[in-house]
């Protein structure tokens, strides 16, 4: 009888630490990253988030904001000579030699692919003249792209006490970003062929999540493991970005799970046309809204009875008793 008790409360004993285990395996998932956030790329709608307004360092994710910067302000197709100055740069590289002659497309590409840190260099004193007035750059055109609480000291991720981001802000760099047909085609490349180098591409995120499509990974030790990802399914796209994450994976795997089981992208086309009364009208423009998935969506039109830009209606969907969106109506027949 006696040992029968003891070997029960053994049992016990084990029982217990075995869920004190998985409620800390458990929790410590839920909440593994320092920052997160997930967007809906078209509107911008934060479908999750969780300190997302936390200045962190970025690591290599800096790299988005140099990209979109060079797509948008180069040739591509140019050819330049490797400076001196991105030969032998700190941390991860695609090995350019000196003297040695590369279109500004690879050097993107392996600025994305292979996260080269001479890359960025390169990159960066071809568009500015040195890798200060680019980063300079960098932080007044991430202000226009709606990051305002970010700063920038270099074009790669380099370690810096004034060089840091929020997941937020990052977010919204990516967004920006991932409209660009450039450079959401280079960002979903697994290999890359070019004129003067061929990359494959070491986001382990293209190849573990059904719909992913980009974007950056990046580790420092100060900054941690840090990803920023995206994928489409059911024709909405989300931008994941997960800041000081061990398993920056499956954290974002996870949390892509959670939006496209929640929500859904409702649109409205410019075509769709809509009855006020005996009057036919239709938006101005296409629009996007995210709605959840199980709730119902209720519409409601009023007639308006002047307006200056000709508008001849007001629409507002609502979800339940909630208003989500309200936008004007206009006549189909222009007078």
């Amino acid at each position: 009888m006696r040992k029968t008790t003891i070997l029960l409360l053994c049992l016990a004993v084990i029982a217990f630490h075995c869920i004190g285990l998985n409620d800390i395996e458990i929790n410590s998932a839920e909440a593994s990253s320092q920052s997160e956030i997930a967007m809906e790329l078209s509107t911008g709608k934060v479908l999750t988030e969780g300190n997302a307004d936390t200045k962190l360092p970025m690591a290599s994710t800096t790299k988005i904001l140099t990209a979109i910067i060079i797509i948008e302000d180069c040739n591509l197709d140019e050819v330049i000579v490797v400076p001196d100055k991105a030969i032998g740069v700190e941390g991860s590289s695609i090995y350019l030699k000196q003297g040695e002659e590369i279109d500004i497309r690879d050097l993107l590409y392996g600025l994305m692919l292979r996260s080269g840190n001479d890359s960025a260099t390169a990159l960066a004193i071809h568009h500015s003249g040195s890798v200060e007035k680019f980063a300079e750059t960098m932080t007044s055109r991430a202000k226009l792209m709606g990051a305002e609480n970010s700063n920038f000291k270099n074009p790669s991720g380099l370690p810096d006490s004034e060089h840091y981001t929020t997941a937020r802000d990052l977010c919204k760099i990516a967004c920006y970003a991932m409209k660009n047909e450039t450079f959401s085609n280079i960002v979903s490349t697994t290999n890359h062929t070019g004129k003067y180098r061929s990359f494959a591409n070491k986001n382990k995120m293209l190849r573990l999540y059904e719909g992913a499509n980009g974007i950056k990974t990046g580790y420092t030790v100060k900054a941690g493991r840090c990803l920023v990802s995206s994928a489409k399914r059911n024709g909405m796209d989300v931008v994941c970005v997960v800041l000081n994450c061990p398993d920056m994976y499956e954290r974002s795997c996870k949390i892509f799970d959670n939006c496209f089981e929640t929500y859904k992208l409702l649109n409205l086309s410019q075509n769709r046309v809509f009855i006020c009364g005996t009057v036919l009208c239709k938006l101005k423009e296409t629009e996007n809204i995210v709605v959840k998935c199980n709730e119902n969506i209720n519409y409601e039109i009023k007639p308006i009875n002047s307006d200056s830009d000709g508008a001849v209606a007001e629409l507002k969907i609502y979800d339940e008793n909630n208003l989500l969106f309200s936008t004007k109506l206009y006549s189909i027949i222009s007078k």
